[in-house]
């Protein structure tokens, strides 16, 4: 049995937002997702896209340096969605690599197409590929003290499947509309994950099918539709999408343009929390269950539990890895482990 996606709320919408204002403070403060009402509508690729597809395209052709890009290609088979072959061992689209002007040509060429073939050029980095384009195309980090190099995403109507990020991100919806779809990170388990690797786009994807679900295949979907939030945005609006909320991203129109900010309240020398994951897949996950329990135990004592607690009760000079974490402690650690694992 199968029917439509119905997520049970809507995101919240913050209106009045100016790209030199942006309510960052706010925004971490909450935790929630947020629509950012028309923040990027002064911006030159939005006011483009507003016009027509080819203005659009047009005006990231004025910046483009000629720099080869990857992209995703799947044929009409793939319909608009980069997912995994029938078995889940392979993806069900190639990575190729072009001109972007070149792959705007072909997006341009289908674009009446009643069944494209796919195109997706996912996360280019802006700075290396179009230079120029921020200063009339972009929001205010800097003032806030932080670094988020901005990346752009390009393509016809594409399906991102529900995914989620480490990072804090705002997605930008510059040409053509979007509509996002949110999860809170509890849902992991009914938003039902697909492998580890490969996956079509870095991270593990939810393998359930939200244009057409199979509730007896994935019950526990409807669990996490009753926690969902959608939203559609129009060109010029944006998204706020906490770390590690898991989101599904659906390009309404024949050609769509998003810009996002990845950027993460950690400091450079703390690696991704996926290598413990890894680490605990081979070391934990398949011993008796006491021994998990026991071992659960551990990680809440040193890791889940206030930072402080594990060493406070220790003179500072005999904490080491127990005290605060700096980047000196981040180089002995990560030599400690490389030593270990090459025994």
């Amino acid at each position: 049995m199968s029917g439509r996606v119905e997520v049970a709320g809507n995101i919240r919408v913050i209106e009045d937002c100016l790209p030199d204002a942006l309510p960052l403070d706010e925004l971490l403060a909450s935790g929630q997702p947020a629509v950012l009402k028309g923040i990027a509508r002064g911006w030159g690729l939005v006011q483009g896209g507003l016009e027509s597809m080819q203005t659009a395209m047009a005006y990231l052709r004025g910046f483009y340096n000629g720099r080869p890009v990857q992209y995703s290609y799947g044929g009409p088979e793939v319909a608009g969605r980069p997912f995994y072959n029938d078995d889940f061992t392979d993806l069900n689209c190639e990575v190729r690599r072009g001109g972007l002007d070149q792959v705007l040509d072909e997006i341009a060429a289908h674009a009446g197409d009643a069944h494209p073939p796919t195109y997706y050029m996912a996360s280019l980095p802006i700075d290396g590929c179009l230079p120029g384009f921020r200063a009339a195309n972009d929001l205010d980090f800097a003032a806030h003290g932080v670094q988020a190099p901005p990346s752009i995403w390009i393509g016809n109507r594409v399906t991102a499947s529900c995914h989620y990020d480490a990072p804090d991100n705002i997605a930008c919806c510059t040409v053509g509309r979007r509509r996002f779809t949110l999860f809170p990170p509890e849902q992991i388990a009914n938003l039902y994950p697909g492998p580890l690797e490969p996956t079509p786009g870095g991270q593990a994807v939810s393998v359930v099918d939200f244009a057409a679900p199979d509730f007896e295949r994935y019950p526990r979907f409807r669990e996490a539709l009753a926690c969902g939030q959608s939203a559609l945005l129009e060109p010029g609006d944006a998204v706020f999408i906490p770390s590690m909320w898991w989101h599904h991203v659906q390009a309404l129109d024949a050609f769509n343009v998003l810009v996002n900010y990845w950027w993460s309240s950690s400091p450079a020398y703390i690696p991704t929390p996926m290598h413990a994951v890894y680490h605990a897949l081979w070391t934990i996950r398949d011993r008796p269950e006491r021994e998990k329990q026991a071992w659960r135990n551990v990680f809440e004592h040193y890791v889940f539990g206030p930072g402080e607690r594990a060493g406070e009760h220790l003179p500072e000079a005999a904490r080491n890895v127990l005290g605060p974490m700096d980047e000196t402690l981040a180089r002995q650690i990560r030599a400690m482990l490389i030593g270990k694992l090459n025994r």
